[in-house]
C-alpha cells in the first residue's frame, strides 16, 4: 500500500501519486492489477474455529485435567463407577460450554453479513454502483448526503460537505470538510479536514474523492487490527480456579505421600500402601466443581440473553459480577446520537419544546402555559426558516424514526414537524432557487427560494453573532421593526444562558426580496430580519439513569468520557445522575 501524508499534498499531486484521472477514473485493468496488489476492501477477519477444535478447547482447563487424572486412575484401580461418573461429568461440562461458544459465533457470523454497502464510482469514464469491497486505491468516489464513505479517501471537491465521524472521534457532531492542503503532517484525524474515511458517513453536501487506502490500511482497518492482536486474559473467576486446581493438586499430592509414609512405617504391604493413598486422593477430588460452575455460568447467560446481550465465551459472563468502575463514552452510548430542539427563543420570550429524538412527538409552552396566537405566529415563521433552510430528511422506517443528513438539522426538521409543518410540501410550495451552503468559516447557511407569486424569499440560519451582523431588522409581535443595540443585547444573553445549559443554538432570519433584484451570494445575506434561536441537545437515552443508580446500589462506578465541553458534559452528567457528593 502507498505511505504518503495524503493531506498535506494539493488534490493534482494526489491524483498524479495514485495514477489515476480525475474525469475518467480507472480502467478495468488497472482495478484488477490493484486489487492482487492491495486485495479486497474489507476488514480482516480470523479464520474461524472448526467446531471439533472448538469441543476440544473446553478441555483445556486445569481442574479438567486433574479430574481427566482423577478418572484414570480410578479405572486403573478398578472403581468403575468413580470413572464413568468423572468422565460423564467432563463430558457433559464441555457440552454445555461447547453448545454456547458455537451459538455465539453462528449469531457473530450472522450479523457480519447484514451489511453489503455499495459505492458509487467513476471507472472508464461511467459512473456505476458497485459494491464497496471492490474499491482500490486510485478508484474516484462520489459523495452525497446518506452515503457511507467506502475507503480513506483524500477530498478532491467538496460542497458543503459534511462528515459524521463518530465512529473514529465519538463525537456526535458533523464535521466541515474543504479541499485546501494541510501543512502539519502530524494532524489527528480528527484534524484532517480534507480526508474522509471508513466508516463514517455524509450528512449534507456533496463531494468527490479519490481512494488513498482501503482495507486493513485504513484507519479503520489499524484500529480492527490493535483488536485482532490484544491478547485474550483470563476472567476473575478462571484465574481462581485455576489456582484453587494447583492448590487442590498439591494438597492431594501431599495427603498420597503422608498417607502412603505412614502405612510403609506400620509394614503394610507396598501396593496395599499406594492403592490406600491413591483412592483417598481421588475421593478428595471435588468432580462435580467444573459442573456446577459451568451450569451457573449457563444460567448466567441464559438470562444476558434475554436482555439481548450475545454473550461469546462462557466465562466471560462472570466478568459482569466483578465489575467496579464501569467508563462510558458518551455521544451515542449515555445519550440517543440524536440532537433534539428542546428551547425556542423568540425576543423576550423563551419557549419550551416537549420530546425527545427524531420522532415528532412534542408540544411547546411558555412558563407551562400554552402560547398565544402572536408566539404562535413568531414560532412558525422560525420552524419554517428551519426547514427551508435544510438540506436533510425526516424519514419513519417502520417505527422509528429517522434522519439522512445531518443531525442538527433533523432536529429542525423534527420541531417543524410537532406544529404540522411538512418539509416535502414547504419545498413544493417554495422552490429552491440558489443555496449558499454552510462551512465552517461562513458559520451559516442560506438559501433563496420563489414564492407563488415570483417573489423570492432568503432564509438564513447559523451561530447567533453572525446571524446578528448580518441583520438590521428584527420580526417582533407579528411585525418587522428595526434592530436596536438593546435587542442585540437581549439576544446575546439568551444566547449566553442556552450555552451554558449545554445546549448548541442557532440563530435564524429572513427577507423578502424585490422582484427585480439579483440573486447574488455576496448581497443576498444582507439587511436580514432576525426571527429568533433554536437550542437543541444530544439527549441521554431515557433507560440511562436507571442504569447508573442500579450501578450506584450496587457500588460500581460509573465514568462519563467526552470530548465535550466542560458544561455540556456537566449537564448531561448532572442529568443522568452521575454527579454525586
Amino acid at each position: 500500500m502507498i505511505e504518503a501524508l495524503w493531506h498535506t499534498m494539493q488534490t493534482n499531486e494526489v491524483i498524479k501519486t495514485l495514477d489515476t484521472n480525475m474525469d475518467l477514473g480507472l480502467n478495468q485493468a488497472g482495478v484488477e492489477k490493484r486489487l492482487k496488489e492491495y486485495g479486497y476492501n474489507q476488514l480482516e477477519k480470523k479464520e474461524g474455529i472448526s467446531p471439533i477444535i472448538l469441543f476440544l478447547e473446553q478441555f483445556n482447563n486445569f481442574i479438567v485435567w486433574t479430574l481427566i487424572a482423577a478418572a484414570i486412575t480410578s479405572g486403573v484401580l478398578k472403581e468403575w463407577i468413580d470413572t464413568v461418573a468423572i468422565i460423564a461429568i467432563v463430558i457433559i461440562n464441555a457440552i454445555i460450554g461447547f453448545i454456547q461458544e458455537y451459538r455465539a459465533e453462528k449469531s457473530l457470523a450472522a450479523l457480519q453479513k447484514l451489511s453489503a454497502p455499495f459505492s458509487k464510482v467513476m471507472r472508464n469514464g461511467e459512473i456505476s454502483s458497485i459494491p464497496s469491497r471492490y474499491i482500490v486505491p486510485g478508484d474516484i468516489v462520489l459523495l452525497e448526503a446518506g452515503d457511507n464513505v467506502p475507503a480513506d479517501s483524500r477530498l478532491c471537491s467538496s460542497f458543503g460537505l459534511r462528515i459524521q465521524e463518530a465512529s473514529l472521534t465519538g463525537e456526535s457532531t458533523s464535521v466541515s470538510k474543504s479541499t485546501e492542503p494541510l501543512q502539519n503532517p502530524s494532524l489527528p484525524v480528527g484534524d484532517k479536514k480534507n480526508m474522509v474515511f471508513m466508516g463514517t458517513s455524509v450528512t449534507s453536501g456533496k463531494g468527490t474523492c479519490v481512494i488513498v487506502s482501503t482495507g486493513m490500511q485504513t484507519e479503520l482497518g489499524k484500529i480492527a487490527g490493535l483488536l485482532q492482536r490484544a491478547g485474550k486474559e483470563e476472567t476473575p473467576l478462571q484465574h481462581k480456579l485455576q489456582v484453587f486446581g494447583r492448590k487442590l493438586v498439591y494438597l492431594c499430592l501431599g495427603i498420597v505421600i503422608i498417607v502412603f509414609l505412614l502405612e510403609i512405617l506400620r509394614k503394610d504391604p507396598l501396593l496395599e500402601a499406594f492403592l490406600i493413598s491413591v483412592s483417598l486422593a481421588v475421593a478428595a477430588i471435588p468432580e462435580g466443581l467444573p459442573a456446577i460452575v459451568t451450569v451457573a455460568l449457563a444460567l448466567g447467560v441464559q438470562r444476558m440473553v434475554k436482555r439481548h446481550v450475545l454473550i461469546r465465551k462462557l466465562p466471560a459472563v462472570e466478568t459482569l459480577g466483578s465489575t467496579m468502575v464501569i467508563c462510558s463514552d458518551k455521544t451515542g452510548t449515555l445519550t440517543q446520537n440524536e440532537m433534539t430542539v428542546k428551547k425556542v427563543f423568540i425576543y423576550d420570550k423563551m419557549i419550551n419544546v416537549s420530546g425527545t429524538g427524531y420522532a415528532p412527538e412534542g408540544s411547546f409552552s411558555h412558563n407551562g402555559m400554552p402560547l398565544s396566537e402572536v408566539d404562535w405566529q413568531a414560532l412558525r415563521k422560525i420552524l419554517e426558516i428551519g426547514v427551508l433552510c435544510n438540506n436533510a430528511y425526516l424519514k419513519r422506517e417502520d417505527t422509528t424514526w429517522k434522519v439522512i443528513g445531518d443531525p442538527t438539522e433533523g432536529a429542525l426538521l423534527t420541531a417543524a414537524a410537532k406544529v404540522n409543518i411538512c418539509k416535502d410540501k414547504f419545498e413544493k410550495d417554495y422552490p429552491l432557487i440558489l443555496e449558499i451552503p454552510f462551512d465552517s468559516e461562513r458559520k451559516k447557511m442560506s438559501t433563496i427560494r420563489k414564492t407563488s407569486d415570483s417573489a423570492l424569499l432568503v432564509y438564513e440560519k447559523g451561530a447567533p453573532d453572525v446571524i446578528l451582523k448580518d441583520c438590521t431588522k428584527i420580526y417582533m409581535n407579528g411585525e418587522i421593526r428595526d434592530l436596536t443595540k438593546n435587542d442585540i443585547r437581549t439576544i446575546l444573553n439568551a444566547t449566553c444562558e442556552m450555552a451554558e445549559a449545554a445546549l448548541r443554538v442557532l440563530g435564524v432570519a429572513f427577507k423578502l426580496l424585490d422582484h427585480d433584484a439579483d440573486p447574488v451570494p455576496d448581497t443576498v445575506e444582507k439587511d436580514m430580519v432576525f426571527a429568533g434561536l433554536l437550542a437543541m441537545i444530544d439527549p441521554p437515552r431515557p433507560e440511562v439513569k436507571d442504569a447508573i443508580a442500579v450501578c450506584n446500589k450496587a457500588c460500581i462506578r460509573t465514568v462519563m468520557i467526552t470530548g465535550d465541553h466542560k458544561n455540556t458534559a456537566k449537564t448531561i452528567g448532572e442529568e443522568l445522575g452521575l454527579l454525586y457528593e
